[in-house]
């Protein structure tokens, strides 16, 4: 069975947004912040690498233009046998000309690859993303501030999990049928987290992560005051077609959104 669910945009169901307001929490942070997180953005780059060579897939879109600092998708597979490829056979449904791309692979238990939420998985995800971040850099021109971290499902978790452990680093987080993670590290640093824009995409007939558990997991998203959205889509556990279309509509709003909200968050520093 293909990983793609191929379903008309009438089958699309509604969507239940979890919105919460971040602009009282604009006080709690100070002119020099914004700068310090570029400051260790740029030290992440340099300092961030692995003993052994990541494996990885690098996606570029077409017509690259060297001038235009694109954004970047760090792509974290599912449990799967062809692990990192699994970028090739997504970004021509997200966008072939909106984004630089890099996914890197999990790592192998069984036969597959995948992003296990353990704290060895944890190291070795947030090491190969810090990674992934400075070969494209190198190779590529990026922009820094628009930085997106995506997954499906166990890559979807561990996006979340790196992002809220590393919040200043991302422009959004998403994860398609992949549950927030559990733990009381995930929500560490909740003055930044409820500054980064969440979307979580959930297939309504998922048997590994249905509607009904990601309901329950909104609870912790109106306490912590996060940016979260939450959609479903009529499919099961996998990628549907619609899923990541939503993707690159839903970055494409941070973006062009960026530049307005960007000017009015930084004077309110």
């Amino acid at each position: 069975m293909s990983v793609f669910n191929k379903i008309s945009s009438q089958s699309f169901t509604s969507s239940f947004p979890v919105k919460n307001t971040v602009a009282e929490n604009a006080a709690t942070f100070h002119p020099s912040d914004f700068e310090k997180r570029v400051d260790e953005f740029e030290h992440a780059l340099a300092t961030h690498d692995v003993i052994q060579e990541t494996q990885y897939s690098l996606f570029i879109p077409m017509h690259y233009e060297p001038g235009y600092a694109y954004p970047l998708l760090i792509w974290l597979h599912g449990k799967s046998n062809v692990g990192e490829r699994q970028l090739m056979k997504i970004m021509p449904i997200i966008s072939m000309r909106n984004y630089t791309a890099i996914a890197p692979r999990g790592l192998e238990e069984e036969g597959c690859y995948s992003w296990p939420e353990t704290d060895h998985g944890f190291n070795a995800a947030q090491t190969q993303i810090f990674h992934c971040l400075k070969i494209a850099s190198e190779k590529y021109h990026i922009a820094k501030r628009r930085v997106f971290l995506a997954g499906f499902g166990d890559g979807g978790t561990m996006a979340f999990r790196v992002a809220m452990r590393f919040p200043q680093y991302f422009a959004g987080v998403i994860s398609l049928c992949g549950a927030f993670p559990q733990g009381t590290m995930s929500l560490g640093q909740l003055n930044a987290v409820r500054q980064l824009p969440c979307l979580m995409c959930v297939g309504r007939d998922s048997p590994i992560f249905p509607p009904s558990e990601a309901a329950k997991q909104m609870t912790l998203f109106h306490t912590a005051g996060m940016v979260m959205t939450v959609r479903q889509y009529p499919c099961r556990h996998e990628l549907s077609i619609q899923m990541l279309e939503e993707v690159n509509r839903w970055m494409m709003e941070r973006i062009t959104n960026g530049e307005k909200m960007e000017n009015k968050f930084f004077t309110d520093f």
